[in-house]
């Protein structure tokens, strides 16, 4: 499958790193790479994270990565994964 970031997921991410680049640039960049890799393997196995707490819908599903949920949305008729945000963990209310 194809993963496709979407334009709030980016906006918000640059946020994040250049929060984190304020301490370390390198920390920054390691953050990034790791996402991305993490990122990149959905296109394997893109059920393999839970069902997203925050949308009723079993194809967005929520990646948890350092306190940051990343929810996604896949889409089996185009064959693609869209990344949609990226936010700090919060439980449902």
């Amino acid at each position: 499958m194809q993963i496709v970031r979407g334009t709030k997921y980016l906006k918000k991410l640059q946020e994040i790193m250049s929060f984190i680049a304020k301490d370390s640039v390198n920390q920054a960049v390691k953050f990034q790479i790791d996402l991305d890799e993490l990122i990149d393997s959905i296109s394997c196995m893109p059920y393999k994270f839970r069902e997203s707490i925050y949308f009723d819908n079993e194809n967005i599903r929520d990646l948890v990565f350092k306190r940051y949920v990343i929810p996604y949305k896949i889409d089996t008729i185009k064959n693609q994964i869209t990344i949609i945000s990226i936010n700090k963990y919060q439980k449902k209310l």
